[in-house]
């Protein structure tokens, strides 16, 4: 019967799909294991207990296993299509192919049996048993992705290219059936790609797991394509940063840069920035505070993008906090009736036109010569939300 326990491990795996070899197996053993912190090098993390769960494998063909939860965290099994969290002293029985998170989305095991040839007392065989690998349950987030028409989808195929990923349709009704809506659904969500440009983002963070950032975006993600002129609004601006991160910026033909830095970075700003920007800094009603709205306006050959974001123009925001954005595409006005708007048109343009922004005159290449004012904005833009 001890035969039928050889080759039984916990296999290390990095995004749920493939092995991770840098880090050795734990290899299990009849009757009771132990798995925690210090189980192999790698498991360090104080949040895993020493004793983080008890795993009985048992002397059967199916290769089950009795895992009982012993730390104060909880412990993630996905068998098949079933998500379950378990807390402390909770229990569930899992088989060969099932996944193991020691803490929900990181540490992730798959739990594998390795057949061998059996043999019997006496055979030249004995000791030698050939371990074969059978093929691992791979867990496979594959989800529709349903194609929406819009009348400004031309308009948004031409910024996008390849739009934002190969991001799919999902949904965020958890799998597991312990009753709550858990945060690790997240994982299962997926933003249609026509979708991509018209919803509320969150901004990719790094250091975390992949499914984590999921239909995230970067800043090279939201200023792309062929921009004819940009309107960025904010308080810090970090232009050693910005500019190698996003190289499309520096080539925008005219910037208008709307900030709150002081007279120091001010001054290195004036240094530093492209010949073609802009800097202005917005005067105030009130003799204290400063500049904090974040917004970007993008303008195309065919519409405008508009951005309403939450992170300063400096790395730490865009890459080590969590930030979030509304973006979306607006086609060029029907110039037959370009006096529609509707209440989100005029609260932008009211608000714009408070900055008191220098008027200058930009030239857009099919477009032609256009003052850059609240006439503009005005003009430019429709279809807003109503």
């Amino acid at each position: 019967m001890a035969d039928l326990l050889k080759g039984h491990f916990l296999v290390p795996l990095s995004n749920y799909e493939q092995e991770d070899a840098s880090i050795p197996k734990i290899p299990l053993s009849q009757g009771l294991n132990c798995i925690g912190r210090n189980s192999t090098p790698s498991l360090t993390d104080k949040r895993l207990s020493r004793s983080h769960l008890a795993l009985t494998v048992a002397a059967s063909a199916d290769a089950s296993a009795n895992l009982v939860v012993e730390g104060s965290n909880p412990v993630v099994v996905t068998s098949g299509n079933n998500r379950k969290k378990l807390y402390h002293k909770d229990s569930v029985t899992i088989r060969h192919g099932d996944i193991i998170e020691l803490i929900p989305g990181q540490y992730l095991f798959l739990y594998k049996k390795l057949s061998g040839n059996s043999h019997s007392k006496g055979s030249n065989c004995e000791g030698k048993a050939v371990e074969v690998e059978e093929l691992s349950r791979k867990r496979s987030h594959q989800f529709g992705c349903e194609e929406n028409g819009s009348n400004s989808k031309r308009f948004k195929d031409e910024v996008e290219g390849s739009s934002l990923g190969d991001a799919k349709q999902g949904n965020l009704e958890s799998k597991s059936d312990d009753g709550g809506g858990r945060v690790e659904a997240i994982r299962h969500f997926r933003v249609p790609n026509d979708k991509l440009p018209q919803t509320f983002r969150l901004l990719n963070v790094q250091g975390l797991p992949q499914w984590a950032n999921t239909s995230c975006v970067s800043i090279r993600d939201v200023i792309q394509g062929d921009i004819l002129f940009a309107v960025l609004s904010n308080y810090m601006v970090d232009l050693d940063w910005l500019l190698p991160a996003c190289p499309t910026v520096s080539k925008i033909p005219h910037v208008l840069v709307i900030h709150g830095e002081g007279d120091g970075t001010l001054d290195y700003m004036k240094r530093k920035k492209p010949a073609n920007w802009i800097l202005h800094k917005p005067p105030l009603p009130i003799s204290f505070g400063t500049h904090h709205s974040k917004a970007m306006l993008l303008v195309y050959p065919r519409g405008v993008r508009i951005i309403v974001h939450t992170a300063n123009l400096i790395f730490v925001d865009w890459n080590n906090k969590s930030q979030g954005l509304w973006m979306q595409d607006f086609p060029w006005k029907d110039q037959s009736n370009p006096s529609k708007g509707c209440g989100f048109e005029n609260d932008l343009i009211d608000y714009l036109s408070a900055l008191k922004w220098p008027e200058f005159s930009i030239n857009l290449a099919t477009l032609g010569t256009f003052n850059i004012n609240r006439h503009f904005s005005r003009n430019s833009i429709t279809e807003m939300p109503q």
